[in-house]
């Protein structure tokens, strides 16, 4: 067993915090406004007796059960120094002001327990304040250690009972002395994670429900010329009809485009929830403290000259961002086009398109916002009606993972389109998706396999979650390798192939162009999801119906029986009419695709040649229909397309979404020996212990012993036990069989000597000598984190043919118990686990078990960034996993775990 620690978490530096000193977090509130929680400093004593001075008489009873109306010196230096293990203390902030503060005190030197206590000043009370320091709390006591929280409150403190009783633990009660004493264990359960992610998803929701539905607008950067950005906006808000109040701001000019205009927001004397910013980079700080102080929730900061630009760019696009969060404000931008909302109570146009699509059921998110007034423009041609849509530009705050939060309780909105072009927090889009898509179907141009890294702009957590990429670890802290067969340092992840599958099975309809981003919009938009697979195809010639046939086979659709049915040229709209009704009414046929082919002049009366005319009776079937007209125009509510193969493939993409939601959905079963102590206690950075590792979450690695002599190849094997099997150590042969790398049934020691002699001459003086072990079918699993999904589990069979076609079935982490079932069918090669040509079926239901192993393992230790067990051989009787490499990557938090942040 080897480990090699070369990396920026080099032995004996200590694991990253959630919140430091240097690094606090910006965190939601359930209203969706910001602050800001960091642990506590010696120099925020004067903001600690600040706040102290704002609470009621009620609140300072409440926590310290008694009126305590000043801090004693003595207390407060208490408060304030900590020693952020056994003594932690974290404060919220609002506008650089402390308003809350929580810590927890050990019990005892060596104590499992700590006492937890919190205070919120009175206008921040009711507001998830309380919740959000508990989840920091818990955090942050786990890591040093303490298990427990115990907690005494006042019985009239109900607030406080309830922050307690509604997270998700399981509190014991006790009422003495008239005081109710709490205790609980802070260990995350799938209770506790739920409440988590409900609170997230509530206060995400909100904090974008505010800004797509102001009160009043702010527009910063208007002109009173008319030119510029800054003016074409406002024109833009204003002619649209925004049903609230619009307020141009500018130093000088009274009247803006025909509007009133005021030197400040505040002084117009309307309510301001959003402010549209369109002035040059330097003054836009200068922006948020005005539009703060108007009392605006949210900017759309269409300004570009961020980290768009470069270097200094990105410095001031955090400082951007930082002003808002500190003012309460959420920012879409900068460098972005806008956003827009048609509902009739609401009308906003805050973009810089002149003209949007009709009110529709479909919300639009881009990325790009130079790209973003063509789709707005291909959406209008297409017909397709929107109910939002939103224009990220840099996503330096808002990304596509806040809208699909708050799309998916918005009762205007029934389908979700997105335009990505990176992923800041691929764990988290995963994790929303699976859950949002069975609800409302999402669509996702996406990047391809091998995203690039993040750029300027990006936070550290994004950092952390794009560092180790599926082909190259640049931030890698080591390798760790144990037993037999190994592979590259840079073991290959998912080709592009396996990433649309990933989509496809997190419910998610992946496409590959924007023209197909559309059709499938269209199409989900206007029609019901097929029942099946089974497709009746009907048309007016011969090779077009042909050739849809043909399409429908490729994109995995069956023809159903009796199809494809041709008409004859000669038939007239009666005739379609007849056959499209009879194709509806057939129980063998799930979706419709209809090709209508112009006639000849002359060739039919008149009133024979209006082919639309016989599709609205279809559309009553109630079976999706998708049409190709080569000449007219469908009619409304079809989903025309200008080809055949469009029309299919966006029938097929649909379809396999259909298909996915009719799969149950799977469990996460319990894993009983997993020890999650071991595993911490074997990721330790100054003693690494991969099989440690590996063995606390029930995974045994068959032991070898690395030797570079003869003498030492045959003292090994006679400590394991003849019959051995001997290996080249080098990495990449250590499972070439074919190579003459491997030698097995090594009986005794002349032939170890001989065989030991012969390798190392060929292949170098470092061998394995390995216990033999019952022979079956190699397998391999694997674990690397994607740029779009984080960590995924592959499985596939092993050998050289194997790997050279990347024959892969990979799922994104967490695994379900289907999830793991159907990693194990999924591959083309799987028939040879099942007993192929006579040979005895292997136990797939292990290698499942070892699957979801795997999986539980990335998703509870994220500094275990890739592992590859190969090869696993599995028997009748069970497996045996002869080999293990473990790739560590730094101990930054992985995005979308730990307690809530932005």
């Amino acid at each position: 067993m080897t480990f090699d620690d070369t990396g920026p978490n080099a032995a004996g530096r200590k694991d990253a915090r959630v919140t430091t000193g240097e690094q606090p977090v910006d965190v939601l509130l359930s209203d969706g406004t910001t602050v800001q929680l960091r642990p506590i400093r010696p120099a925020d004593a004067p903001g600690i007796v600040a706040m102290h001075s704002r609470f009621s008489e009620r609140t300072r009873y409440l926590r310290y059960f008694s009126p305590y109306p000043r801090i004693p010196a003595r207390d407060l230096r208490r408060f304030v120094n900590v020693d952020h293990h056994d003594r932690e203390a974290f404060v919220v902030l609002a506008s650089d002001q402390i308003v809350a503060v929580g810590r927890y005190e050990r019990l005892g030197p060596a104590a499992t327990e700590a006492e937890v206590a919190f205070v919120v000043e009175d206008a921040y009370q009711g507001r998830g304040i309380g919740s959000v320091l508990l989840e920091h709390l818990a955090d942050a006591a786990r890591r040093v250690g303490i298990p427990t929280f115990v907690a005494e409150v006042l019985p009239a403190n109900n607030a406080m009972l309830r922050v307690f009783a509604d997270f998700g633990y399981q509190v014991r009660r006790q009422f003495a002395d008239g005081v109710v004493h709490l205790s609980f264990p802070i260990a995350p359960t799938e209770a506790t994670l739920e409440v988590q992610r409900g609170r997230e998803h509530r206060t995400e929701a909100r904090s974008v429900a505010r800004l797509l539905a102001p009160r009043g607008i702010a527009c910063y950067g208007a002109s009173a010329t008319g030119q510029g950005v800054g003016a074409a906006v406002l024109g833009h808000l204003r002619d649209y009809g925004f049903t609230g109040a619009v307020v141009p701001v500018h130093p000088s000019a009274r009247m803006v485009a025909g509007l009133p205009a005021y030197p400040s927001a505040a002084e117009a004397g309307s309510p301001i929830d959003l402010a549209v910013v369109a002035v040059p980079p330097a003054a836009v700080e200068t922006v948020v403290a005005d539009a703060a102080e108007a009392g605006a929730h949210g900017l759309v900061v269409i300004s570009a000259g961020f980290a768009e630009a470069g270097a200094d760019g990105a410095v001031a696009q955090r400082r951007l961002v930082r002003a808002a969060h500190a003012a309460g404000m959420r920012i879409i931008g900068p460098n972005c086009l806008g956003m827009a909302n048609t509902s009739t109570e609401v009308r906003l146009n805050a973009t810089l398109a002149p003209r949007l699509p009709v009110p529709g059921r479909v919300g639009l998110f881009s990325q790009s916002g130079a790209f973003g007034v063509a789709l707005l423009a291909e959406v209008e041609r297409r017909g397709l009606g929107l109910s939002s849509f939103v224009s990220a530009g840099n996503r330096a705050d808002v990304s596509g993972n806040d809208l699909l939060q708050y799309w998916q309780d918005d009762p205007n909105t029934d389908v979700i389109l997105l335009y990505l072009e990176t992923f800041g927090n691929p764990r988290k889009f995963a994790r929303l998706a699976r859950g949002i898509g069975r609800e409302k179907p999402i669509v996702a141009l996406a990047p391809s396999a091998h995203a690039p890294g993040p750029g300027p702009s990006a936070s550290p957590a994004e950092v952390a979650s794009a560092a180790p990429s599926p082909t190259r670890d640049r931030y890698a802290a080591g390798v760790a390798t144990a037993g037999h067969g190994a592979v590259g340092p840079d073991a290959p992840g998912p080709d592009d192939a396996a990433i649309s599958a990933l989509f496809a099975k997190s419910g998610v309809v992946r496409v590959d162009t924007v023209a197909e981003l559309l059709d499938v919009g269209v199409l989900l938009a206007n029609q019901p999801l097929p029942a099946g697979d089974r497709v009746g195809v009907v048309g007016n010639s011969s090779a077009l119906t042909g050739l849809a046939a043909s399409a429908a086979t490729a994109v995995g659709l069956t023809v159903a029986d009796g199809y494809p049915r041709d008409v004859g040229p000669d038939a007239g709209a009666a005739d379609f009419a007849t056959a499209l009704g009879a194709a509806v009414a057939d129980d063998g046929v799930d979706a419709l695709v209809a090709v209508f082919a112009p006639p000849l002049p002359g060739q039919l009366p008149d009133a024979e040649t209006d082919f639309t005319s016989a599709l609205p009776a279809v559309l009553a079937g109630g079976k999706p229909t998708v049409a190709t007209f080569l000449a007219g125009r469908a009619p409304s509510g079809v989903p025309a397309y200008p080809s055949v193969e469009e029309a299919v493939r966006a029938l097929g993409r649909v379809t396999a979404y259909a298909g996915w939601l009719r799969r149950p959905t799977g469990t996460h079963p319990e894993l009983l020996d997993v020890d999650r102590n071991a595993a911490q206690a074997a990721l330790r950075p100054e003693s690494f212990d991969p099989a440690g590792l590996l063995a606390a979450y029930g995974i045994n690695v068959v032991e070898s012993v690395r030797v570079a002599s003869e003498q030492e190849a045959v003292a090994a094997a006679r400590k394991l036990g003849y019959p051995v099997a001997m290996k080249a150590a080098a990495p990449g042969l250590r499972h070439r069989l074919d190579l003459g790398a491997v030698r097995l049934d090594l009986p005794d020691k002349a032939r170890v000597r001989r065989a030991y002699a012969k390798m190392a001459a060929e292949f170098g003086a470092d061998v394995l000598v390995q216990p033999m072990v019952p022979p079956g079918v190699a397998c391999v699993v694997e674990l690397v984190e994607d740029p779009a999904f984080g960590p995924v589990v592959g499985f596939g069979l092993g050998g050289v043919a194997t790997e050279l076609l990347g024959d892969r079935a990979w799922r994104a982490v967490p695994l379900t118990d289907r999830d793991a079932a159907e990693l194990v069918d999924e591959p083309r090669a799987a028939p040879l686990l099942r007993g192929h040509r006579g040979a005895a079926p292997v136990d797939r239901k292990a290698l499942a078990e070892l699957l979801l192993r795997v999986g539980r393992l990335a998703d509870e230790q994220p500094r275990a960034r890739t592992l590859t067990l190969n090869p696993v051989l599995a028997r009748p009787d069970g497996l045996s996993v002869l080999h293990a490499t473990v790739r560590l990557g730094s101990a930054t938090i992985r995005p979308d775990t730990g307690p809530r942040r932005l």
